[in-house]
C-alpha cells in the first residue's frame, strides 16, 4: 500500500541558520557589534541574467570597489537587493536541501511582483568544503512590502537567531555595502550586526558547486545514495519502500553473454521509437530505467530537491542493473535510459551557469560507478532544439520540470547535451535521430553491428 508523504513544520527542518555560511551560534562580536571573525572567509557567486555568474565577496578591511560593472546581480539606486542562505552539513544534509526547496517555493509563489526578482546564490569557502545555497533578490523599487515580507520569511521559517542581508549603494561614498541583520523570531525587533563592502571577485576556475557533486547529485555508488534515503525514512516513509527493493538486488550482479544497448537522448528526441525497434529487429528484451516497479512513487520524488531525487533515481540504476543482469543470459537487452541520464540532468541542474562551468573534461564526475552493472554499447540520439521542441509540443503530455526547464533554458539544455558528451567508461556514441524513424534505425542498427558482429 502507497505510504502518505509527510510533511514537517518548516522551523523544524533545520536547527540551524546563517547568513551564507557565517557562523551565528554563538556569535562572536566585538564591542562595536562588528562580527568578529568568519564573514571576510567567504565567497559568493550569484546567477545574474543570461546564467552570468557573478563572484563576489565581503571586506572588511576598507578596500574599495573599482568595477562594479563586474556586480551585476546587484542594482543602482534607488534599488535595493536581499539575501539568505540555507547552512548544509553532512549530518542534517537531506533537512537542509528540503529547507532550502520550500523556501524556493514560497518566493516562486510570492506577490513580489514583476520587478522583483529572485536569483540562485551560493557561499562557498576556498578553504573549506561547505558549500550552502540560498537567494539573492533584487528589488527595483525597494519596496517597504518587499522588505517586510522576506523578514517575515526569514523569521518564521528559520530558527532565532535569523539573520539576512541587505545591499544597497550607499549616497556618500557610491560604494555597495551589505549590511546583515539579526532578526528575532518572537518580538519581530531586528539588529545590525556587521557592515562591509561588496567586493568584485575574479571567477573561480572550477565551479564551486563541483567539489561537492558526488555527495549531492552525482553518487558515485549504491552505498552513497543509499545513505541519503536512509536519512529520508523520518519525513519521507516511501524511501524505506524504496531501499527495500534495493536490499532484493545483488550488490554485484554479472552481466550475461549477450549484448546490453543503452539508449540515451533528451526527451522527445525518439527513444520510445528507437528502443521498440531495436527491440523487434534484434529480438531483445526491452527495459526502462527507471523500472515500472519503482512507477509510484515517482511523483513524491520528483518534487524533492535534487539530493533527495538523484540519489532516488540513482537506486533505480541499481534494480535496473539486476534485471539487466537476468535478462541478458538469454537475450540481447535494450536499456532506455540508465546511469547516464541520471548524472547528465544532475550536473547541468547542480552546477548553474553555461557549459564552461560544467566540470573539465575526464573529471571523475563523468566515469561510470564501479559497483553498478555495465552496458556494452550506450547510443545518444540528437535532433535540433528546433525538432526537439515541436515533438514536445506535439506529444500532448504534461511536462516535468526538466522538459519545461529544456525547452526554455537554451543554457541548460546545452549543459546536459555536452554533459552526455563528456561521459566516459563507456562513452556515448551519437546518433543523428533527425530524420524518418526508418532512418535513425538503420543508423543505430549500423553502429550496434559494426560492434556486434554476430547480431
Amino acid at each position: 500500500m502507497l505510504l502518505k508523504h509527510s510533511t514537517l513544520v518548516p522551523s523544524q527542518l533545520i536547527k540551524a541558520c546563517s547568513f551564507c555560511s557565517m557562523a551565528v551560534s554563538p556569535p562572536n562580536y566585538t564591542a562595536s557589534g562588528q562580527h568578529a571573525s568568519g564573514l571576510e572567509k567567504r565567497s559568493f557567486v550569484a546567477e545574474s541574467a543570461g546564467s552570468e555568474l557573478v563572484f563576489f565577496t565581503l571586506s572588511g578591511d576598507g578596500a574599495r570597489l573599482l568595477d562594479r560593472a563586474r556586480l551585476p546581480c546587484f542594482l543602482p539606486p534607488p534599488g535595493r537587493c536581499y539575501s539568505f542562505c540555507v547552512p548544509s552539513s553532512a549530518r542534517d544534509r537531506v533537512r537542509a536541501a528540503r529547507l532550502h526547496r520550500h523556501l524556493q517555493r514560497r518566493l516562486s509563489q510570492s506577490s513580489l511582483g514583476a520587478r522583483s526578482k529572485v536569483l540562485p546564490l551560493l557561499s562557498y569557502s576556498p578553504q573549506e568544503a561547505a558549500l550552502e545555497k540560498g537567494f539573492l533578490v533584487q528589488d527595483e523599487l525597494r519596496s517597504p512590502e518587499t522588505e517586510r515580507f522576506l523578514e517575515q520569511l526569514v523569521r518564521h521559517h528559520l530558527p532565532a537567531p535569523a539573520h539576512f542581508a541587505v545591499y544597497e549603494v550607499e549616497a556618500q561614498d557610491g560604494e555597495l555595502w551589505c549590511a546583515l541583520w539579526r532578526v528575532g523570531a518572537a518580538d519581530g525587533r531586528k539588529a545590525l550586526v556587521c557592515r562591509r563592502r561588496v567586493v568584485a571577485l575574479e571567477e573561480a576556475k572550477v565551479h564551486p558547486a563541483i567539489a561537492d557533486l558526488h555527495d549531492a547529485a552525482v553518487f558515485s555508488s549504491r552505498n552513497a545514495a543509499r545513505r541519503v534515503l536512509e536519512e529520508c525514512i523520518p519525513i519521507i516513509p516511501e524511501s524505506k519502500a524504496v531501499l527495500d527493493l534495493v536490499d532484493k538486488c545483488p550488490e554485484d550482479p554479472k552481466k550475461g553473454d549477450f549484448p546490453v544497448i543503452v539508449i540515451e537522448g533528451l526527451d522527445a528526441t525518439g527513444k520510445t521509437t528507437v528502443t521498440h525497434a531495436l527491440k523487434d529487429s534484434l529480438n531483445a528484451v526491452l527495459l526502462r530505467s527507471p523500472p515500472s516497479c519503482v512507477s509510484r512513487w515517482r511523483k513524491i520524488f520528483d518534487d524533492e530537491p535534487t539530493l533527495i531525487r538523484r540519489a532516488f533515481y540513482a537506486l533505480t540504476n541499481y534494480i535496473v542493473a539486476s534485471e539487466i543482469a537476468k535478462a541478458s543470459t538469454t537475450s540481447p537487452v535494450i536499456v532506455d535510459r540508465y546511469w547516464h541520464s541520471t548524472a547528465a540532468y544532475a550536473i547541468a541542474t547542480e552546477v548553474n551557469g553555461k557549459v564552461l562551468h560544467l566540470p573539465p573534461l575526464h573529471h571523475p564526475v563523468y566515469h561510470w560507478p564501479e559497483d553498478l552493472l555495465r552496458p556494452d554499447l550506450v547510443l545518444l540520439l540528437t535532433v535540433n532544439p528546433e525538432e526537439r521542441i515541436q515533438r514536445l509540443q506535439g506529444r500532448g503530455i504534461e511536462k516535468t520540470k526538466e522538459e519545461s526547464d529544456l525547452e526554455t533554458n537554451c543554457f541548460f539544455r546545452q549543459k546536459v547535451e555536452e554533459s552526455y558528451r563528456r561521459m566516459e567508461n563507456p562513452v556515448c556514441q551519437p546518433v543523428d535521430a533527425s530524420s524518418s524513424k526508418e532512418d535513425v534505425l538503420k543508423a543505430a542498427l549500423q553502429v550496434i553491428k559494426k560492434q556486434f558482429h554476430k547480431l
